[in-house]
């Protein structure tokens, strides 16, 4: 039986959104990536009216990728300028089988987790040069789905996630943690369970 300490990425351990902050380092760095914008309004608006699934509105927002000559290069230029968004207490903690669990894509976590000392990554598989989607949106249950296929026995020992929409992952481990920002609750002391 392995015991893993699970995160949530974005909100919990980065500051803020890393793919709306990669996206707006994107257009800072070259504003012509806006000629994405009709389609990218497209699939939302798709989305929000129902038509289309999360998945689909995505895919159109991350078409921008597109647009970006070397994509290795430049994930890693952001990181350098942004990896002071990675919360402190998490830095702090000397854990062992750390697991990082997002619906970011892969492609834009997999560097900074390596470097912030996270042992295995699970994100959605988004092709890097266009922006379509290799797995399922890594949401919801379907984290639960995902951290099933990689471990065949484990336990969560510690949880911790900005988000309710994390309860599958947060019932199964021995202790649950809420954030938000830098204040760390017990989840039940939250949400009364």
């Amino acid at each position: 039986m392995l015991d893993l300490n699970v995160y949530d990425f974005d909100k919990t351990i980065y500051y803020s959104d890393s793919t709306l902050d990669f996206y707006l380092y994107s257009l800072k760095k070259n504003i012509l990536l806006i000629r994405y914008l009709p389609i990218q309004i497209y699939g939302f608006l798709l989305y929000k009216l129902n038509i289309k699934e999360k998945e689909f509105f995505k895919e159109k927002f991350f078409s921008f990728l597109k647009g970006i000559k070397n994509i290795d290069n430049h994930v890693e230029e952001f990181w350098n300028l942004h990896k002071s968004g990675i919360k402190k207490w998490f830095l702090d903690k000397k854990q062992e089988n750390v697991v990082v669990i997002s619906a970011s894509p892969e492609f834009l976590l997999n560097e900074i987790c390596k470097s912030i000392g996270v042992d295995k990554l699970i994100a959605t598989k988004v092709n890097k040069n266009t922006g379509k989607f290799e797995s399922k949106n890594c949401y919801g249950k379907e984290k639960l789905l995902r951290l099933n296929k990689e471990y065949d026995k484990y336990r969560i020992i510690n949880f911790y996630s900005d988000s309710y929409s994390d309860k599958y992952l947060a019932n199964i481990a021995k202790n649950s943690f809420i954030v938000n920002k830098d204040e760390i609750k017990k989840w039940r002391e939250i949400d009364g369970k």
